[in-house]
């Protein structure tokens, strides 16, 4: 699997391709790879209305990469199971680095 397909550098960003399942048992990044999408997998237990698994997937993140929530903004997909998400203040080195590890690569 070549989750680098996932991640594009934008500038000084690093944009993210999540394929996400909201009204899971628990929160869960990353979760795997969906290789037919090119995006890392996203598991977020908050249910898909109004905007609750939109702001959990950016805390989420933030957590996630040690960045402030505002450093995370979803650029497309904010009604969709499919986003795109970017990340300020992270290189898509230091991206890929962290996730292969997570995801056991």
């Amino acid at each position: 699997m070549n989750y680098r397909d996932a991640l594009l550098q934008s500038g000084d960003d690093v944009q993210i391709s999540l394929d996400v399942s909201p009204g899971s048992k628990k929160t869960v990044f990353p979760a795997g790879y969906n290789e037919w999408r090119n995006a890392i997998e996203c598991r977020i237990k908050s249910p898909a209305t109004e905007g609750k698994a939109n702001a959990e997937i950016i805390k989420t993140i933030a957590d996630y990469f040690s960045v402030k929530k505002s450093d995370v903004v979803i650029v497309s997909g904010a009604i969709s199971g499919q986003k795109k998400i970017k990340i300020s203040g992270v290189s898509l080195e230091d991206a890929l680095e962290r996730l292969l590890g997570d995801l056991g690569e």
